[in-house]
């Protein structure tokens, strides 16, 4: 998938992928789901899960599906090759074939992201 139409839905979203990346986004918004009362929806044409504001979202594109997190820097100490990336604190973990994230992993950075909108507000809040 490359960015372009947004999906209809979450559902359409990841139908519209094939391979490792459905197989990898799959495993991650199920364990996103699991780990904290998230919202998802299309935005930016992309999956994106709310929680007192965007927390968190999941981009496939042509080779690589990225993990973002809108407090993404905040959770480097956590998983280390989140990298920073925009405005706000954003920051994102880039996964390929080769690099993976383990569904543990995926559950502890929602879990914190979720945490941390939760006690700080929404991060796209103009100040």
């Amino acid at each position: 998938m490359t960015m372009g139409r947004a999906a209809e839905s979450p559902d359409a979203y990841i139908a519209a992928l094939s391979g490792w990346q459905r197989e990898r986004c799959e495993m991650m918004r199920s364990t996103i789901m699991t780990a904290a009362p998230f919202a998802e929806t299309i935005k930016w044409t992309n999956l994106v899960f709310l929680a007192n504001g965007p927390c968190i979202l999941i981009r496939a594109e042509e080779s690589r599906v990225l993990l973002g997190f809108w407090r993404g820097k905040r959770l480097r100490d956590i998983e280390p090759r989140i990298k920073a990336s925009g405005k706000y604190e954003l920051g994102n973990l880039v996964l390929t074939v080769e690099a993976e994230v383990s569904p543990a992993m995926v559950t502890q950075l929602a879990s914190e992201a979720f945490r941390l909108n939760a006690e700080l507000g929404n991060p796209a809040a103009r100040a």
